[in-house]
């Protein structure tokens, strides 16, 4: 499908025209705070409110099939809708409230599921009424995830998983989890895999919260005890799951590319007020840090570079929703011009960008901070910046593979 010029700006009064309508004017630029939360509770009921709002539309997902929930949209409807949420200084609640559901596991499914995997899960993921984790690292299973050891033994009618997970993120508010488990036990590593949609809700998983240094606790580990998966809720072939798995994990790195920005919370403050504001200007107005100033302007470049890159992988794409390994090339600049941006916002803060709590500080100051200490795991979660290099040397560069096949 393909929108005229006339086609897409009536979509876009019609975007605009609802967000002034279902969008709670009060929470206008406190997306980006709300999504760092780790849930959204009672007390939060202006967001809950926008959460159903938007997840009844369907544009929480909006290039996602209707007949399954989602918004039904073109992708450049969809960066229309995004562009008009930005201006409304808006964003999407269902990021928090699905965890992992609609940057990868949805995605996932929409690819690799059976029909009656895509009814009973999608609908609600569209609607923000589920949360989902992911099992993927273990303790002894980092960067080479291969190495897993967590088993799922085939018991008649459903599956009985043992074994450890670390950074589940969510996992201990999480309702389901796509989990990456070993269901052949003499194949070669990468073979004997399979990936299994397990509910959380059962006697057999715990979970205990890892404290970071940026204060929250999103990150879990997760033991499973004689945990029950039903021979359902398999998504993919058995002993598949290496290639589901690594698919995901290309929708994980697309999420992570900013090119969904106009969905997480709205206009950011801009540097320049942030720099007049802590580090002061001259007579004729331009910051009075020459280096400071330099570097401020490279910086700004490298981010308008990077969203300029975005918007010609998005035409290029012409509409088709697939994920290809120039996804690494992209999470990787999109994780150094957020470090860049925490950096300088720290720095120019001065001694106002050293508090981690307290009355000394205003709540944008302690918020810069914990950006600042939480984004240095950018260049690490969903693939590690090396991990992201050997992608992108192999699949655009064609070097040669120096490690296992897959």
């Amino acid at each position: 499908m393909t929108d005229s010029r006339d086609e897409l700006e009536d979509f876009r009064a019609e975007a605009r025209a609802w967000l002034e309508q279902n969008f709670p004017k009060s929470l206008a630029g406190r997306g980006g705070a709300m999504m760092r939360s780790e849930s959204i509770d009672e007390s939060e009921s202006e967001a809950l409110d926008w959460a159903k709002r938007l997840g009844e539309k369907g544009w929480g997902t909006p290039t996602w099939p209707a007949e399954y929930g989602g918004g039904g949209l073109t992708q450049l409807q969809a960066q229309a809708l995004h562009q008009e949420m930005d201006r409304a200084r808006a964003f999407n609640p269902l990021i928090r409230t699905t965890g992992m559901g609609i940057t990868m596991v949805g995605p996932t499914i929409l690819e690799y599921g059976t029909e009656d995997q895509k009814q009973r899960h999608i609908p609600k993921i569209c609607r923000g009424e589920v949360f989902w984790s992911l099992g993927y690292s273990e303790p002894n299973a980092g960067s080479d995830l291969a190495s897993l050891s967590t088993r799922a033994e085939d018991v008649g009618d459903h599956w009985v998983v043992n074994g450890q997970k670390t950074w589940t993120s969510g996992a201990d508010i999480s309702d389901w989890c796509g989990v990456l488990v070993r269901t052949d036990f003499k194949a070669e590593k990468r073979d004997g895999i399979s990936f299994l949609m397990i509910d959380m809700h059962q006697p057999g998983v715990e979970t205990r919260p890892i404290r970071l240094i940026g204060g929250a606790s999103p990150f879990c580990e997760t033991f499973f005890n004689d945990a029950r998966a039903e021979k359902n809720e398999m998504l993919g072939e058995l002993n598949a799951g290496w290639t589901v798995g690594k698919r995901l994990l290309q929708h994980e790195r697309a999420s992570q590319t900013g090119a969904t920005s106009g969905m997480g919370g709205g206009a950011r403050r801009s540097l320049r007020d942030v720099a007049r504001e802590y580090a002061g200007v001259d007579g004729d107005g331009r910051l009075a840090d020459a280096d400071l100033r330099s570097r401020l302007t490279a910086h700004m470049m490298d981010a308008k570079s990077h969203s300029l890159t975005l918007a010609r992988v998005t035409a290029e794409a012409r509409g088709s929703a697939k994920v290809s390994a120039a996804a690494s090339i992209l999470k990787n600049a999109a994780s150094l011009v957020a470090q860049q941006r925490a950096e300088l916002i720290v720095e120019m803060m001065g001694h106002n960008g050293l508090g981690w709590e307290g009355e000394g500080f205003s709540p944008e100051e302690l918020d810069a901070v914990r950006a600042w200490l939480s984004g240095k795991a950018m260049s690490i979660y969903g693939g590690s910046a090396e991990i992201q290099n050997n992608i992108i040397a192999k699949n655009i560069l064609g070097l040669p593979e120096n490690t296992q096949r897959g």
